[in-house]
């Protein structure tokens, strides 16, 4: 039986540096960089009527937690 992923917001806001944060379930850092999608993949694209991005859906590869990211700016 598969288990049931943990779902995490993360305002990206809030978040110091270049973007790199800590998966809030297990801590694998999730990079901005990482284009592999080794650490993370993308699971959905949300975006604003004006064609900003609005939310990021994506799935830690480490322990499967769903992770809303939002807060993205100009």
């Amino acid at each position: 039986m598969k288990k049931a992923s943990t779902v995490y917001v993360i305002d990206l806001t809030r978040i110091e540096g270049d973007g790199d944060f800590p998966c809030p379930h297990c801590g694998a850092v999730i990079s901005p960089e990482d284009e592999t999608e080794t650490t993370y993949a993308i699971r959905e694209v949300k975006m604003k009527q004006n064609d900003q991005l609005q939310e990021l859906v994506i799935k830690c590869n480490s322990c499967e937690s769903i992770i809303h990211l939002v807060g993205f700016t100009l």
